[in-house]
């Protein structure tokens, strides 16, 4: 059973603690809805759940209660210093399954973590979800799959498909490292405060990338996300146009992108992540294109 809006409201009180927007800060004060979180990610004894920004202990309480050990990564001391109390006091004996590490979770790769996680479950701050996200699947292989909150319109970009008006650069990236679909919906009513938008609840399983056997993957992905980003950021026009400063010319992007089995008259969110892989591979054949 998660927390309250009585005991969010009241630990918040005795901490001195109040959500700030800048560190997008948003309570869940509805048990329903972090149990819901809790069941749709499937984890239980055994697994290492990977918590981002536990704040007051809404989620991390159902997830212990499940068997998992959690390992939860904070920013605010406070909050940090709180959570093992807070977890003694709703899930009595659990509080060896509890890790708890002081830092920036846009910075997981600077971290020193207890454990391996398996999974990520998480209400991702909202200014910084598709970094967190990103950047746990990058720093941490051994992440498997995970349930995390966003807003509703990322939770919508980071599922979408080619094709769609809202494809863009988070879909091709987490595409990369996962298949992500919309798992849920969540209404403002559920958090103090109450934020003016609404929210998504996103599952992904990780995937092996398009990447050849031989080739380190570290290499491809930067390679090809400098791809995906050039791509987007004139998503208006065409590959060859778009693609033509890191290629060198336009005559060479389309040389490229007609290599990769790619029309040159296409628009970025056509492309799929493993027609991406392709036309990066490609460029990488083009002299003097940057190589990541």
């Amino acid at each position: 059973m998660g927390l309250g809006a009585v005991d969010v409201r009241a630990l918040a009180e005795r901490l001195g603690v109040a959500p700030t927007k800048s560190k997008g800060q948003n309570f869940v004060v509805d048990p329903g809805t972090v149990t819901r979180i809790v069941r749709l990610a499937g984890v239980g004894p055994g697994d290492t759940v990977l918590e981002v920004g536990p704040g007051l202990g809404s989620l991390t309480v159902p997830l212990l209660s499940s068997g998992a050990r959690v390992v939860a990564v904070e920013l605010d001391d406070r909050l940090a210093d709180a959570l093992p109390a807070t977890v003694a006091a709703h899930v009595p004996g659990a509080a060896d399954r509890l890790e708890v590490v002081r830092g920036d979770a846009t910075r997981l790769a600077d971290l020193t973590l207890p454990a391996a996680p398996d999974h990520l479950v998480a209400n991702l701050p909202y200014n910084v979800a598709v970094p967190i996200l990103l950047g746990a699947l990058d720093a941490l292989p051994s992440l498997r799959s995970g349930v995390v909150m966003v807003q509703s319109e990322v939770a919508d970009r980071l599922c979408a498909a080619p094709g769609g008006r809202v494809y863009g650069v988070p879909s091709v990236k987490l595409a990369w490292y996962a298949a992500a679909r919309r798992v849920g919906s969540v209404a403002p009513t559920v958090f103090w405060p109450v934020p003016r938008v609404d929210s998504g609840l996103v599952g992904f399983v990780r995937h092996a990338p398009p990447v050849e056997a031989e080739t380190r993957e570290d290499v491809v992905r930067e390679r090809v996300f400098m791809v995906v980003d050039a791509a987007f950021s004139q998503r208006r026009k065409t590959l060859r146009q778009s693609l033509a400063r890191l290629a060198g010319s336009a005559a060479a992007a389309e040389a490229a992108l007609r290599a990769a089995g790619v029309d040159p008259a296409a628009r970025a969110e056509t492309l799929d992540v493993a027609s991406f892989a392709a036309v990066a591979t490609a460029l990488a054949a083009v002299p003097g294109t940057p190589t990541g």
